[in-house]
């Protein structure tokens, strides 16, 4: 068990205060680096993920295992008394600072995941012919691939195990239940499937460490989905049925653009 001192990283709640009970240990404290916090009933024979030792990661997405959005970030000092391959148990940890800028810390937008966009929430818009230049990129990207096996799998082999329980998922649902509430049961047949695959290109493009997209060639560096993401930062929101093509816009879901895509099949 390694015993020498450490420096780590905790996520606890916007306020400061854990997420194990919300009223345990408050890291932020009085605001005033370095501080101490302490277990209030210390016992490492309880191990990791008990109510006797605080834990820690020096993966900053690590924190994630028992933390979700939103949240806030914090630099420990700790002795390990315990630990798993991602966690260090401690019993007193010295909190040296806390960490405003998240998207660094983390390595992906976490700004964004935390407020994520709604493009029913954008004011409507009517399509220019750059927005039709989008949306012909999107059907032909989807027509070749599934967005969202692609975003799934490319995220899985770059921070899956650390991020999905909680980042990912949080930002999943969070985005969804934002869409459904504008979307309304009585258009959702006829939308769905093409929002959920715009909401996997919008997640997706949160992650800019991913380098390589899955089932998809594409130039390095480059995201192959972000003409969907274009859309929906637009405030358009493409639907297909009956051979035509709809872009969506505004609170009210209304179709502002509806036409055939010459040379682009379904």
């Amino acid at each position: 068990m390694k015993t020498k001192p450490i420096e780590c990283y905790k996520l606890a709640r916007i306020d400061g205060w854990d997420f194990y009970t919300g009223k345990t240990i408050n890291y932020r404290g009085e605001g005033i680096y370095p501080h101490t916090v302490r277990v209030p009933h210390p016992d490492k024979s309880k191990g990791l993920c008990s109510n006797g030792v605080g834990h820690a990661s020096v993966d900053s997405n690590d924190c994630f295992i028992g933390a979700s959005i939103p949240c806030s970030a914090y630099k420990l000092r700790i002795t390990p008394v315990c630990r798993d391959d991602k966690k260090y148990g401690w019993l007193d940890a010295e909190v040296l600072e806390e960490i405003t800028d998240l998207n660094t810390l983390l390595g992906w937008n976490y700004t964004e995941a935390a407020n994520p966009i709604n493009s029913f929430k954008l004011p409507k818009r009517t399509p220019t012919g750059d927005d039709i230049a989008l949306l012909r990129d999107w059907v032909e990207i989807r027509n070749s691939i599934a967005v969202g096996a692609s975003v799934w799998a490319s995220v899985w082999d770059s921070v899956w195990d650390s991020v999905w329980d909680s980042a990912w998922a949080s930002v999943w649902n969070s985005i969804w239940n934002l869409v459904w509430d504008s979307v309304g049961a009585s258009v959702w047949n006829s939308v769905g499937a093409s929002v959920g695959d715009s909401v996997w290109a919008y997640i997706g493009s949160l992650f800019p460490g991913v380098e390589k997209w899955e089932y998809i060639d594409h130039p390095e560096s480059v995201y192959p989905f972000q003409c969907g993401v274009d859309l929906w930062k637009r405030g358009l929101v493409p639907s297909y049925a009956d051979g035509v093509w709809r872009l969506h816009s505004g609170e009210k879901v209304e179709v502002v653009w509806e036409g055939v895509l010459c040379g682009v099949v379904r």
